[in-house]
């Protein structure tokens, strides 16, 4: 046998030495991407994780179940309505495809629910008796200038006849011009009769009708574009309708074109899950906000009407659920950017605009902050809001119980495609002789589309969000942090999994979590040069609190209670109890959720586990209508929330 030297035993160990080596070497970078991710991944599943920051889970839903969800809804039942309409897809537009899905959160079922129009971009309210308002939509997609191909704008048809009823043309209807161009109705319309007034000495006065409505030049390029006012005959017409009806146009251009209001609204009904056709506004709208009222009734504003024009504050109005009919309300003239943040104070016909918007408006009208006193049109700017060049964007939330009268805004950017964004959270107490809005925390990062949510342990929830425009250069936050009112303070919570920016929005669910939806990039890389697509997962947050011990439990909730009245609950748990809450659920969209609002209610635990509840009688703390119970403990772990209609 040959004796290995020591040389030779040297040579032969180095080599598989080095060769391992390099082996590792070369596979190092996965192997700790690989651990480090394992040990994040540990990390997070962590009970000591989850105690102090909480917990998001990604849900995929099937392929044919998913929507791009611009509306979200907490409805009555637990279910979550998810509005996509058109889901900002012109495909879909143009083919007629609109979208609804019922999701519910508790057995993670879903349905897909028949949508009359495309609701993209319309305004919601819940009303007394829990059934959702949805108005407003999307009547026309925008086109670009160096992308239209034919003539347009908006015809004013004119009915100088009193004789007969409304007189109702189809979409298509053919407007002549004296020198034979032809231009087509976008839209199907409604042309009233006249009016005719009596005056003294006999005489008659009658006044012509007028309707607009959105037409296109039957032919393409510069040739269809009239420059002044001309004066067009209705095709089709016979008799005297002829010379009675007629089309009036001021200029029909190669502008762009608008985004095109609806007139169209529903009430959604959470229990049969359908939608039930109410009259139609008096005004077209898209980006509209609806404000319910203490009465029960629904003030709207703002909005692009059937033109593609922002509404100039003079026609806003009031839905009232009795009749299902609007009343338009000149006397409230105020002027707002597109989806304003208003809210109901404790005073009645008093409402907080704070400034918050969706964007579509002059960058010098419509953004200062303030109280708006409905009964005498009055408005009263406040002060102390920072980075006010960049509240488009941003959102705005009652901090704490409804009574503190405390809202903060949150985030937000400049005015258009604008990069730049705020990482303000001020906050301003309506309380006050003089209310002015004062500093919070800042957040970590300046971000447009913020989502927030009240909590029923008083907090609220800061999540997602961009700080550049629709998330541009990759920019999505996948930050989320809680803010804490009693101490004015933000701690971390978990970081979302999923990005979420333009058209996000996140709701409270009856079992303490929050369920966050959509987001419509414009790119999907950091280069901004593969178009981006729209968010379809959902994303569920377990707050700190689901990881605080055993829930307390409430029993015998009454379906309905009447404000201002007293009611008795069942809890094993009644001696543990720090606080109950009655929290009206979110609609949200755009940023804007002014339907959320905590309501604290006065208690008195017995020792025969029973609550004695004393509820508000302020219909302006309390409106009637959908809430969810919780009773919280002294370590802020909440109740599952129990659904009751207050009236």
């Amino acid at each position: 046998m040959k004796r290995l030297t020591s040389a030779t035993l040297r040579h032969r160990v180095l080599l598989p030495v080095i060769g391992v080596s390099v082996l590792l070497s070369a596979n190092v970078p996965p192997l700790y991407g690989f651990t480090s991710g394992w040990l994040h991944e540990r990390e997070l599943n962590s009970v000591e994780y989850q105690r102090e920051h909480g917990y998001w889970q990604v849900l995929e839903l099937p392929e044919d179940q998913r929507v791009n969800a611009i509306h979200a809804a907490l409805l009555p039942t637990g279910k979550v309505l998810l509005i996509a309409g058109s889901g900002n897809d012109r495909e879909q537009f143009d083919a007629g495809t609109f979208k609804t899905l019922l999701f519910d959160p508790a057995t993670e079922r879903t349905e897909l629910v028949p949508t009359p129009e495309d609701l993209f971009c319309s305004g919601h309210s819940f009303l007394a008796d829990g059934n959702l308002l949805v108005a407003g939509g999307t009547q026309r997609y925008e086109v670009l200038e160096p992308d239209i191909e034919r003539a347009g704008g908006t015809m004013l048809v004119k009915n100088e006849s009193p004789d007969g009823g409304p007189r109702g043309f189809v979409k298509g209807t053919e407007f002549v011009a004296p020198d034979g161009r032809r231009y087509s109705a976008g839209h199907d319309f409604v042309v009233p009769p006249a009016t005719k007034t009596d005056e003294p000495g006999d005489r008659v006065v009658v006044t012509a009708s007028e309707t607009e409505v959105w037409v296109d030049a039957a032919g393409f390029g510069d040739e269809y574009v009239v420059e002044r006012q001309t004066q067009y005959r209705v095709n089709g017409l016979v008799g005297d309708e002829v010379q009675d009806i007629y089309g009036l146009a001021e200029a029909i251009t190669m502008d762009k074109q608008d985004y095109q209001g609806l007139d169209a609204a529903f009430e959604f009904n959470p229990w049969t899950e359908r939608y039930e056709r109410v009259a139609d506004m008096h005004v077209k709208r898209w980006y509209p906000t609806l404000t319910t009222l203490p009465d029960g009734q629904v003030l709207t504003v703002a909005g692009l009407d059937g033109s593609g024009q922002i509404l100039d504050g003079t026609q806003h109005e009031i839905y009232d659920p009795q009749t299902r009919s609007w009343t338009l309300r000149p006397d409230l003239e105020r002027y707002f950017p597109t989806y304003p943040s208003l809210f109901q104070t404790a005073t009645p016909d008093l409402l907080f605009y704070t400034g918050s918007n969706a964007g579509y408006g002059p960058d010098d009208q419509g953004r200062d902050p303030g109280l708006w006193d409905l009964s005498d049109n009055t408005f009263t700017e406040v002060d102390g809001l920072r980075d006010t060049d960049q509240l488009e964007t941003s959102m705005s939330a009652w901090a704490g119980p409804v009574q503190d009268q405390r809202i903060m805004v949150v985030g937000g950017g400049g005015v258009g495609e604008s990069a730049l964004s705020s990482d303000r959270i001020d906050l301003i107490d309506l309380t006050s002789e003089n209310p002015r809005f004062t500093a919070g925390p800042d957040l970590p990062a300046g971000t447009r589309y913020p989502n927030l949510v009240q909590l029923p342990d008083d907090t609220v929830l800061i999540t997602n969000g961009s700080s550049d425009y629709r998330g541009r250069g990759l920019s999505d936050n996948h930050t989320a942090r809680i803010y804490h009112p009693d101490s004015d303070t933000l701690t971390v919570a978990a970081d979302p999994r999923v990005g979420r920016n333009y058209h996000s929005a996140a709701l409270l669910l009856p079992d303490g979590r929050v369920l966050t939806v959509g987001s419509d990039p414009l790119f999907r890389d950091a280069k901004n040069s593969i178009s981006g697509e729209f968010e379809q997962r959902l994303e569920l947050y377990s707050p700190p609190y689901l990881f605080g011990g055993v829930r307390p439990v409430l029993a015998g909730v009454p379906d309905r209670v009447e404000r201002g009245g007293s009611v008795t609950v069942i809890s094993p748990h009644a001696d543990r109890i720090d606080r109950v809450r009655l929290i009206r659920p979110g609609a949200a969209t755009h940023m804007l959720n002014n339907e959320q609002r905590s309501v604290a209610v006065d208690f008195t635990a017995t020792t025969l586990g029973r609550l004695e509840l004393d509820l508000p009688e302020e219909a302006t703390i309390l409106p009637s209508g959908p809430y969810l119970l919780f009773a919280v403990d002294a370590d802020g772990v909440p109740s599952v929330g129990v659904p009751v209609m207050v009236r």
